[in-house]
């Protein structure tokens, strides 16, 4: 660790999130855990291809064994070959005689060539669809779960670290063929060798052990050293990223930060190069040993091959072929470490998928439940507490009982982390109470059926997502599950104001609402919220909860938007308003306020200023000296200014 990554960031930079538990795993693995553990990374990707598609998978597995039996084959017909050619008798003669067996060599060779390219076509129908079905899996899985699930940081590791699977999925088919055909490579060597001799067989171990055991050290070796070295390379890409930022742009140049992070962008850059020599150095003796010591291996089989044929145990066609057999089966030992280390690491991703599975059905939201009203009367909170999960400390609602009626503006007013945003959740089903009921029109949301308690709601949240997709999208997502309407997206987009928006837009309708893209545009902050109540409009849904819904507009589309929000109220939309400014509270008919996760006060906006000693009135208060009006200088309307 340089200097230099101890005084910027206190110690070497290594990535918190779920992915990189897994960093370093193949370190690890030995060479017989390594082995032992072959069968089961098989399995898991076989399972994988099933699952997508199973002629596929046939194709490829009937290729690969009929490439490991044609190679089989070839090697016999090379020893008649051999056996032929050195034979006794006539030059013309001996070839004679291994003609069949060499149009038995082509054969297998032309046989091998075309199951190689089945097997290719094989994998590549594999493996997009192995990534589809993991990815939808992933997908499914994790827009199912309760709210809660997506806030424990637990699952939300597990949700990080299992986004990677289906990528990985597809990959392990890859890395599954390549050990596969090496596998058969070297049982059809040793099957051959066997046969023909039985003292074959120790030699092609004796000729392959140690090139996959120096194939694991060099590799693992490797593998440490990269984990090493790219600590500093991340450091430096930091750097790198910080000052050419535009954020930081300014105070690079005001303060002259420029020539302070250089310096330390060369002192962790230098740490890099001095690891990645090391790695060299380290890369060149561990070669110098591994290719000795399988240099003295193959001498060893060599010689005693030369002895067994020099004494008459052994023809010399048999020496031969074994020398074909080693070198065939030992060729692709050295890829294959390489793939079964690859597998191992995919495969930890693919289980995380496999686990984030099982989690998700744990968390899922319930299917089914007691049907809710299509508009209900009204609801009401019956003493409801409720905590976020695995937290300690005072409940985030406490106690809580108000009731919600239909067809009114209600307001939820009180400092940040009084429990606003939470009851609300609540009241949408996104929630369910430690203790208590919330019920729609008697029915609690802890039985109901609450994809219908979600119909029935439409939410304008201050930091709602802005999607990258056009603008037509972004307004029609409100309501997914309905073909796109024009006509209705013209008039949300118009009750909304946002139609100048549109209008204003360089493809109108069609464009994209993404910088960094081509024919990507950006909103201001103010346009955005219109597209936002633009969305609520066009779900068209019995409640709409709204959380401080003006807060990037100007003091004249503010107006409009609660004249707006009083307009559906009085079609009979029940609106739901969270807002800290006390000038939007005189739009609502009833207010609730709460403080530290209870309720302290409810009644019209009128009736809480008037009651001295009161929350709702302290409030108005501290806001109203802001602009120099005392808290009795009249009614609420137009008593503070919107901005």
């Amino acid at each position: 660790m340089s200097a230099s990554e101890q005084l910027l960031f206190g110690g070497p930079l290594l990535y918190d999130t779920g992915w990189s538990s897994h960093d370093g795993a193949f370190t690890r693995l030995g060479l017989w855990s390594m082995v032992a553990t072959l069968p089961r990374l098989i399995r898991t990707t076989v399972r994988l291809a099933a699952e997508a598609d199973r002629g596929a998978l046939r194709l490829v597995a009937a290729a690969e064994i009929g490439r490991g039996a044609a190679q089989a084959v070839g090697l016999v017909a090379v020893n008649t070959v051999l056996a032929a050619l050195l034979a006794g008798g006539e030059p013309a003669d001996r070839l004679r005689e291994a003609l069949p067996a060499l149009a038995v060599v082509a054969v297998t060779a032309l046989v091998a060539a075309l199951l190689t390219a089945a097997s290719t076509y094989g994998s590549g129908r594999l493996e997009p669809k192995v990534e589809r079905v993991a990815t939808e899996r992933y997908l499914a899985r994790a827009s199912r779960v309760e709210l809660a699930a997506i806030e424990d940081d637990q699952f939300h590791r597990l949700l990080d670290t299992a986004q990677y699977g289906a990528a990985s999925a597809r990959r392990m088919i890859d890395y599954c063929i390549r050990v596969v055909n090496a596998l058969l490579s070297l049982i059809a060597a040793a099957g051959v060798l066997t046969v023909l001799h039985p003292v074959l067989l120790p030699l092609l171990a004796l000729m392959t052990v140690p090139s996959m055991w120096s194939t694991l050290i060099t590799t693992r070796r490797r593998y440490c050293s990269f984990r090493t070295w790219v600590q500093h390379a991340r450091a430096g890409r930091v750097l790198s990223s910080e000052l050419t930022a535009t954020e930081t742009a300014a105070e690079i140049r005001v303060h002259q930060v420029g020539p302070f992070l250089l310096k330390h962008f060369r002192a962790m850059s230098a740490s890099a190069e001095a690891e990645q020599t090391r790695l060299a150095r380290l890369d060149a003796r561990t070669g110098l040993w591994a290719s000795a010591w399988t240099g003295l291996a193959g001498a060893a089989t060599y010689l005693t091959l030369g002895a067994l044929a020099w004494t008459g145990v052994m023809a010399m066609s048999v020496a031969g072929t074994a020398v074909l057999a080693i070198r065939t089966g030992s060729a692709s030992l050295g890829g294959m470490v390489s793939s079964v280390n690859n597998l191992y690491d995919e495969s930890l991703f693919v289980a995380d998928l496999d686990q984030l599975c099982v989690r998700a059905a744990q968390w899922a939201i319930p299917e089914g439940g007691a049907p809710v009203p299509a508009r209900p009367g009204r609801i009401t909170f019956e003493d409801v507490t409720f905590r976020y999960p695995g937290t300690e400390g005072e409940p985030a609602l406490s106690g809580v009982s108000l009731t919600i009626p239909v067809g009114h503006v209600t307001a939820l007013v009180g400092e940040n982390g009084s429990g606003k945003s939470t009851l609300v959740k609540l009241l949408a089903g996104l929630y369910l109470p430690e203790s208590g009921r919330v019920c729609w029109d008697g029915v609690p949301t802890s039985c109901a059926d609450r994809r219908q308690i979600f119909d029935r709601i439409a939410m304008v949240a201050q930091d709602f997502n802005r999607w990258r997709f056009t603008a037509r999208v972004n307004i029609a997502i409100g309501a997914p599950g309905v073909p796109v309407d024009d006509e209705r997206l013209r008039a949300a987009a118009r009750d909304a104001g946002a139609d100048s928006v549109i209008e204003s837009l360089p493809r109108g309708w069609d464009t994209l609402l993404a910088r960094g893209y081509q024919n990507g545009c950006q909103l201001s902050g103010g346009q955005w919220q219109r597209l936002g109540i633009a969305r609520a409009h066009y779900r068209d849904a019995p409640v709409l909860i709204v959380d401080e819904p003006t807060a990037a507009l100007d003091a004249k589309e503010e107006q409009r938007v609660f004249d707006q929000i009083r307009d559906l109220a009085d079609a009979g939309q029940t609106v739901v308003l969270i807002t800290h400014r006390m000038a939007s509270v005189r739009h609502a008919d009833l207010v609730h306020v709460l403080h530290q996760g209870r309720l302290t006060e409810s009644g019209s906006p009128e009736e809480l200023l008037a009651r001295r000693g009161g929350r709702f009135r302290e409030l108005y208060g501290i806001q109203a000296a802001q602009f120099g009006r005392p808290v009795d200088s009249g009614h609420l309307d137009g008593a503070v200014p919107g901005r």
